[in-house]
């Protein structure tokens, strides 16, 4: 019994080390804003149970989470030396797994996206492809340059959102505002991870932005990103927009955006800039869920 509960254990501990390898908790963040982008934003004409039952949208947010999942495993892999330096803690957990295990899971969730993809169109294939691919350069190459790996890395995140655009088809202006600000922020996030992750680049020879450029240019920059994000907040609190109640969520967001400033440039250790991090955080999961004040009755009215 006691041996059996033992193995019971090492399961459970493989497991949740899976799921924080994988950032389980960003990918469900992700599928929940995949569908409500749609509903909301870029489908707004179609009826929810249109939405929910379109069994290519359900392949394309699947095939999405592989891929992403994919993309967190072989970050973990290339960066497992320089996570022990950041994440000791997090980096034991993630160590439940070997390394062979993380290349194998990997390329199944590979592979399993592709079969996805196909079913939907040969083009959702090749767009799989080109993203799994980026994924593996950006984790391999790309991240340990200043600016060419913060800017991959932005557009990497919203990339999932870019596929289900493409499949409803919509240019409409309102998509690109939403997608401006949510770039913006995972752009300050990143800037802020690379201030967090300082020590960990400088040992392992990441040139990052704050490597090569120090943390006061860093902090500029994330400044003025700061000020840019008020142009997509401006934009779509104006009446040329229909965002309904979601104007809540743009001045809670600019308030909290001024909060994290603040603190940014009285920061200069590590747990200070995990708690920025966190913040930013929050605001992007806050802003996933505020996509529902965008109309409140539109679930009631678009189900059938």
């Amino acid at each position: 019994m006691g041996i059996l509960s033992r193995k019971n254990k090492l399961v459970l501990l493989k497991l949740a080390s899976l799921f924080s390898v994988v950032r389980g908790y960003n990918i469900l963040i992700i599928f929940i804003a995949q569908y409500l982008a749609s509903i909301y934003i870029l489908a707004p004409e179609r009826t929810v149970s249109e939405i929910l039952f379109d069994v290519n949208l359900f392949v394309i947010v699947i095939a999405s989470t592989f891929a992403i999942a994919s993309g967190y495993l072989i970050n973990n892999f290339y960066d497992t030396e320089k996570d022990l330096i950041n994440r000791p803690q997090k980096t034991l957990l993630d160590n439940y797994i070997s390394q062979k295990t993380k290349l194998a899971i990997y390329f199944t969730l590979n592979f399993l996206t592709v079969i996805l993809a196909s079913y939907v169109s040969f083009k959702t294939v090749i767009f799989f492809s080109i993203f799994i691919f980026l994924l593996w350069f950006y984790s391999h190459k790309l991240k340990k340059y200043p600016f060419i790996g913060t800017l991959t890395a932005s557009i990497l995140a919203i990339t999932p959102f870019f596929v289900v655009f493409v499949y409803y088809q919509n240019f409409d202006m309102a998509v690109f505002v939403h997608a401006t600000f949510l770039f913006l922020i995972i752009s300050i996030r990143e800037l802020t991870k690379d201030l967090e992750n300082l020590k960990g680049d400088l040992t392992q020879d990441y040139r990052t932005i704050p490597v090569v450029y120090g943390i006061k240019f860093s902090k500029t920059l994330i400044s003025i990103l700061v000020a840019l994000t008020l142009v997509p907040t401006l934009i779509l609190m104006s009446n040329q927009f229909e965002i309904g109640q979601m104007h809540y969520y743009f001045v809670l967001s600019f308030i909290l955006m001024i909060i994290f400033l603040f603190f940014l440039w009285k920061s200069s250790s590590k747990l200070q800039y995990t708690l920025l991090h966190n913040l930013l955080k929050l605001i992007i999961v806050i802003g996933v869920f505020s996509i529902l004040l965008i109309d409140i009755d539109v679930v009631l009215n678009r189900v059938l």
